[in-house]
């Protein structure tokens, strides 16, 4: 059973005051964002669904947070990093050096990604995609640096499929009330040329993963 589309969110009036917000909120929050990644093993594990479907040698992780991902696959190959939040960075490059693993991180916007076009095997982004302010543009710049026959893989929030109330009520009672932006995700993804997967992987069916492919040149999506 498909969501009422009446449910998604709306996209921001102001997308900048949104994007100012969410940046001021991490940055007050980056080590405490940092320790619940460690300690809450129902967040690890959904960011854990992400790392089977990573292949190289290059990955690129857009919003990787205090880079507890990174930590787990980042040394098996080419890696950069890219997230909004000065502060994020900085936590996870201490991260980073702790594990004894190197990827090349900077500051920067999942909307003006600096990167060429087809750069990357897999792009990996993890519970963010409900934080851009405009779902279409971030997904059209994760798919441009997307390799022909490259993966992004995602892990975010959504209704479940079958309306089960539990996870229907986390979404509207809690991620929306946070200020997350529910989206129909795999039509934005499949607008943006991506064929698309979704598996249900927690949260009664509210956090999906999604592996989107993008076809090999010459192969219409």
């Amino acid at each position: 059973m498909a969501p009422d589309p009446g449910r998604y969110s709306t996209e921001p009036d102001d997308a900048r005051a949104y994007t100012a917000a969410n940046d001021r909120m991490y940055s007050r929050l980056a080590r405490v964002y940092d320790a619940a990644v460690k300690i809450l093993p129902a967040w690890r594990r959904w960011l854990s669904h992400a790392l089977p479907e990573i292949r190289g040698p290059r990955v690129l992780e857009v919003s990787f947070g205090t880079g507890w991902l990174l930590t787990r696959y980042a040394g098996r190959f080419h890696t950069d990093g890219i997230d909004l939040n000065p502060d994020m960075v900085a936590v996870a490059r201490r991260n980073l050096a702790r594990a004894g693993v190197r990827a090349e991180l900077r500051q920067g916007s999942v909307e003006a990604l600096p990167y060429a076009d087809s750069t990357f095997d897999t792009v990996v982004n993890t519970m963010a995609f409900s934080g851009y302010p405009d779902g279409a543009a971030a997904a059209a710049e994760l798919a441009r640096v997307l390799k022909p026959g490259g993966r992004l893989v995602m892990i975010d929030i959504n209704y479940p499929r079958d309306g089960n109330r539990p996870g229907t009520a986390l979404v509207d009672r809690v991620w929306k009330p946070l200020g997350d932006l529910i989206r129909d995700v795999p039509a934005l993804l499949r607008d943006a040329g991506l064929d698309v997967d979704d598996w249900e992987v927690g949260g009664w069916g509210s956090v999906h993963r999604y592996l989107a492919i993008k076809p090999a040149e010459g192969v219409d999506a």
